[in-house]
């Protein structure tokens, strides 16, 4: 279902028990946990980030996650109905910035499993397709992200 990436970031168990229980639910929550799809998952740094920033996006600055899905959305959606998951796919590659994460939990005032969880949770509904540049689209995308951490009793503190 996954694969994690440690870009010059210390590996931690308490990354992989987050990823494992945040992905778990998304694929549950997608209907997908029979559906032969992985992501892989590079937790990286700052710099780094923006490197791969600007190399596959053109900008030249440091993020949170990067998201990079394999499908566009109605060709998954295609897929996923038909239940055409005879060998494997990738569904895509998720990048997140440890640092920047560490960052926005203190800024926000809640924990790291929150921030990190709603990476994840972000960085896989990009993969599904979803995006949240136009509002009607991001109408869409936030009431799925928040029924994950609700599910997952993972709250704003």
């Amino acid at each position: 279902m996954y694969e994690i990436l440690y870009q010059e970031v210390e590996e931690k168990k308490e990354y992989e028990t987050i990823i494992e229980k945040v992905l778990t639910q998304c694929f549950q929550e997608e209907n997908l946990e029979n559906a032969k799809l992985s992501i892989t998952i590079t937790l990286t740094t700052p710099e780094n980030i923006q490197k791969i920033n600007k190399e596959y996006r053109n900008i030249d600055k440091e993020t949170d996650v990067l998201s990079f899905p394999i499908f566009e959305k109605d060709e998954l959606e295609k897929k996923i109905e038909k239940k055409d998951f005879l060998q494997e796919d990738i569904l895509g590659d998720i990048v997140i910035s440890i640092e920047r994460v560490e960052e926005q939990a203190k800024e926000y005032g809640h924990s790291f499993e929150r921030e990190f969880s709603y990476m994840l949770v972000h960085g896989f509904y990009h993969l599904m397709g979803y995006d949240h540049i136009r509002e009607e689209d991001k109408i869409e995308m936030r009431p799925k992200e928040e029924k994950i951490l609700k599910d997952l009793k993972i709250n704003r503190e």
